[in-house]
């Protein structure tokens, strides 16, 4: 699970609502000439959603995210300078450092370049100064993972500019390490993966274990995807996430020895939980229950989506929110109105909780000719009963990171 730094998720999008779906290639290209002169390289990485899949990666489970339109775009040019030149388009502010003797800048959103630079150092590429150009329209606090936009952003920039020919797995590991170390963010592979491997019209069947991902054709046809952003993140996640994932591991422990081959709970299935529920105390089961139920909806619900069964996969979202809300305890009042008032509504086949939990959005699976009306009335609603509005995001399942403009 990806837990923002503060001070990106206030500040890397002044807007509320995204942006519209423009391509921010001409407006980046011509403000790194303003800035720097030349012409850059640039580089696309989108954010990604998660179908289903939710609190399993770090029991090496299975998960299913989907790389979206919304995205981070990064231009580079070498500089024959000493040090590298950055610039935010959405701070609208530069920054300087030494490419050769560089420390993170906590709370700073160059951390992120210097992070990536840094791994690429370490495994021994060679460099020379550089300026980069950032900008994105990933909408605020939607749960589409920016940050993990940003480094595979950044990572593929640096990795056409200088050479590097990296492929998309180090490009994804890179970011993920990059994150650990640099920025302090305990993240997953899920995020920058889902971004680097991205495919148009495609979900990434995902096994947390191996790193290898099954591409599974998603056709909506008269359906579209719908997060519902509840506006909302209450102060008890971070806290809570640790205490779900210490109960995992000491369900491991409590189950290594009645469990042949038994490394994590992803290696259980649903004929095991009888047993289970017998061998863990009642304060760890449910939360095992979970893990184990959730990837086995993950591995159903690329089966279903393979068969166009859109009515089954909506089910298995709706079964994923109670497991997350009821068992696992990630859910809170607002998200839950919100999938119970979806479930509720005509032409909505199911309805989850996408994310960590505790806020954030909800993810639903609808017929295109009803957002408007589900709009209305959802979030009417949800504003009488939480004096909270809340934010609709369409989003469309799009390619992974790649190279938009190259040089002349």
């Amino acid at each position: 699970m990806i837990q923002f730094p503060s001070f990106w998720t206030q500040h890397l999008f002044q807007e509320s609502l995204p942006k519209n779906q423009f391509d921010l290639t001409s407006e980046l290209k011509a403000l790194f000439h303003q800035y720097f002169g030349g012409n850059p390289i640039i580089a696309f990485a989108p954010g990604r959603i998660n179908l289903i899949g939710e609190h399993t990666d770090y029991q090496e489970g299975f998960v299913f995210p989907a790389a979206v339109q919304f995205g981070i775009w990064t231009g580079v040019q070498k500089n024959k300078l000493p040090f590298c030149r950055l610039y935010s388009m959405d701070f609208g502010e530069e920054f300087t450092f030494d490419w050769k003797s560089f420390s993170p800048k906590k709370g700073h959103w160059s951390t992120y370049v210097m992070g990536f630079l840094a791994q690429l150092k370490q495994a021994g590429y060679p460099f020379e100064g550089f300026d980069m150009v950032i900008g994105g329209n990933i909408p605020l606090g939607a749960g589409l993972s920016s940050s993990a936009a940003l480094s595979v952003s950044i990572g593929t920039a640096l990795s056409q500019l200088f050479g590097l020919k990296l492929n998309p797995l180090s490009i994804s590991k890179y970011a993920q390490n990059s994150e650990h170390q640099f920025a302090g963010v305990n993240c997953g592979i899920m995020d920058p993966y889902a971004s680097a491997f991205g495919k148009k019209n495609h979900a990434l069947l995902l096994d947390c274990r191996s790193n290898q991902h099954q591409e599974i054709p998603i056709d909506l046809s008269e359906y579209s995807l719908l997060l519902v952003n509840s506006n909302v993140k209450h102060s008890l996640a971070d806290s809570a996430y640790n205490q779900r994932r210490a109960a995992c591991e000491e369900s491991v422990q409590l189950l290594r020895a009645h469990f042949p081959y038994f490394q994590t709970l992803r290696d259980l299935k649903n004929e095991n939980l009888n047993e289970v529920e017998k061998l863990l105390p009642s304060s760890l089961f449910p939360k095992a229950k979970h893990v184990i139920t959730e990837c086995e909806r993950v591995q159903l619900a690329a089966n279903y989506l393979k068969q166009g069964d859109l009515k089954a996969f909506g089910k298995l979202m709706n079964e994923s929110h109670r497991s997350l809300s009821r068992d696992y305890e990630v859910s809170c009042p607002e998200l839950d109105f919100l999938a119970q008032k979806a479930w509720e509504f005509p032409g909505v086949l199911g309805a989850r909780m996408m994310g960590g939990g505790f806020g954030g959005c909800t993810i639903n699976l609808i017929r295109k000719s009803q957002i408007k009306h589900f709009q209305d009335r959802i979030g009417s609603e949800y504003l009488a009963s939480f004096n909270r509005q809340a934010i609709f995001i369409s989003v469309e399942i799009s390619s992974g990171t790649h190279i938009v403009l190259g040089l002349d």
